[in-house]
């Protein structure tokens, strides 16, 4: 069984005088606990716009769009204008690696040149360019 034990001090006495100590049972406690949810020591809150919140969220999602579709669509069309830019003669490089020069560019066609002294062809699909090689 719980003891409740109230202190108080007068204001001329430096030690705190017991006034009552009385049990209590769970019920009481409960009651008690409904009647003053906020019984700890309270702190002063902050005030804060409404709209705080909001504005982070909407800044959360600013980035998420920068990150996850604005960089991805830069570097597509990247790649589009150089596919667009690709002529004869340039030198490049497909994504297995593969090092040669364009002979004929088509619609969706590329034929690299490989090797010169075997005259070795390749036909490509133009997504395959990773880059063009500068010289």
């Amino acid at each position: 069984m719980k003891n409740i034990w109230m202190i108080a001090q007068a204001e001329n006495e430096t030690a705190p005088v017991v006034i009552a100590a009385e049990p209590i049972d769970a019920a009481a406690e409960a009651q008690t606990a409904q009647a003053d949810p906020n019984s700890g020591p309270q702190t002063p809150a902050k005030k804060q716009s409404p709209y705080t919140q909001f504005i982070f969220i909407g800044l959360i999602f600013v980035m998420l769009y920068f990150v996850m579709f604005r960089g991805p669509k830069k570097k597509q069309q990247k790649q589009k204008q150089m596919m667009s830019s690709l002529k004869k003669n340039d030198r490049v490089q497909t994504i297995g690696g593969i090092m040669g020069t364009i002979i004929d560019v088509a619609d969706n066609e590329i034929t690299l040149k490989i090797d010169e002294s075997n005259n070795t062809k390749m036909k490509i699909v133009s997504n395959a360019i990773a880059r063009v090689i500068e010289q």
